[in-house]
């Protein structure tokens, strides 16, 4: 693995490790309510204090990490992987396919995508399960976009046109030589894009469109906390710093990875 990488592969790692077993990290039950305890500031044994219930805010906010970082993961690889492959079906083959589905994009991407997915949810009734899907139906286009572009540039490239000459089925080729040549731009894009799919995700959870209580998740936890800014602030800052250090790792992590590959493609 690459030195400069190797920080940031393993604070996205233990992110995701935390996420994957929440259940085993927490030290309480994340729903067990103690009225008596509610609201209780941080100290020995609460950490990161109480909610309004006497919940433990740290078993949480560890618990919230597997609905928000999972699902974001989760949407990330349906709409990479679609729209990656409806991009480059329509950079390699072209034709009729191309136009319905660039013009079908384009009607997408003429909707603001968060006003568009808090449409959707609202429509569909809220829940996470919904909030995925209606930023799914809008997110695959920036990746079938980024594809066919990439899949364009490949196929006026000589070994595209041996590969064909060749003899070898279109499928065959698309499979063989366009797709592992555009994994690498499709990854640092889907990197960058993981910490604003949490934000949307943590969103529209805040609005009363994604999680629901008494799921765990960041984005309602700052919701049921936001009244209590002033008088218990440890309510909401405890999710809100989760979802600042989420985002920022992989940002950081997408940073990096772009400058990586800038740098070998440079020296190629």
């Amino acid at each position: 693995m690459n030195k400069i990488l190797a920080p940031y592969f393993l604070a996205a790692g233990a992110l995701i490790f935390v996420a994957v077993f929440a259940e085993f990290l927490t030290p309480f039950d994340p729903y067990a309510q103690d009225l008596e305890g509610a609201l209780a500031p941080p100290n020995s044994t609460n950490l990161l204090g109480t909610d309004r219930y006497g919940r433990d805010i740290l078993s949480r906010v560890i618990m919230g990490s597997q609905a928000t970082l999972c699902a974001a993961l989760i949407l990330l690889a349906v709409i990479a992987g679609v729209g990656s492959l409806i991009g480059a079906a329509c950079g390699f083959f072209g034709g009729r396919l191309d136009t319905i589905l660039m013009r079908l994009s384009d009607i997408f991407l003429a909707f603001p995508q968060m006003v568009f997915a808090i449409a959707m949810a609202g429509a569909l009734g809220g829940g996470l399960l919904n909030a995925v899907a209606a930023l799914a139906v809008i997110g695959w286009t920036k990746y079938a976009r980024v594809a066919r572009s990439l899949t364009l540039t490949i196929k006026n490239l000589p070994y595209f046109d041996a590969a064909r000459i060749s003899g070898g089925k279109p499928l065959t080729i698309l499979r063989r030589h366009v797709l592992p040549n555009i994994a690498g731009t499709i990854f640092v894009t889907a990197a960058l894009d993981l910490g604003t799919i949490i934000m949307e995700l943590a969103g529209l959870s805040f609005l009363g469109l994604g999680a629901q209580p008494p799921t765990p998740e960041w984005g309602s936890m700052m919701s049921n906390g936001r009244s209590m800014l002033q008088t218990a602030p440890w309510v909401i800052l405890a999710p809100g710093f989760a979802i600042f250090l989420t985002v920022a790792v992989f940002n950081l992590l997408g940073d990096k990875l772009r400058d990586v590959l800038d740098t070998r493609g440079n020296l190629s």
